[in-house]
């Protein structure tokens, strides 16, 4: 046997439901605390959103540069072939230690 479910508010939240909740929400919270706790919600909300934006533009950065490697990686393969040559600090550093060991 299926049981039947019913929705709790049928036709949505009309005009006495949102008087009801309201009525609640000052009884527990009290009237002098409802706008301290309104200015933090909306507070989260901002930075929130600040930090969704802020990803939203890292994924969209790191999208365009895929894009941009992607297009210059069959452009850029023949540059890719290039010697690289050694760091001068360090071929100073290696002649200096021979010179030494030369002369001793």
């Amino acid at each position: 046997m299926a049981l039947a479910t019913t929705p709790l508010f049928v036709g949505g939240l009309g005009a006495p439901e949102v008087v009801l909740i309201f009525l609640v929400v000052v009884l527990l919270f009290g009237a002098n605390k409802i706008p301290k706790i309104a200015r933090s919600t909306g507070e989260a909300m901002g930075e929130f959103q600040k930090g969704r934006e802020e990803v939203e533009q890292e994924l969209e950065e790191i999208r365009d540069g895929a894009q941009v490697e992607a297009g210059s990686s069959s452009a850029g393969s023949a540059s890719s072939d290039a010697t690289v040559e050694p760091d001068p600090i360090d071929t100073e550093s290696e002649t200096e230690t021979e010179t030494e060991s030369d002369s001793n």
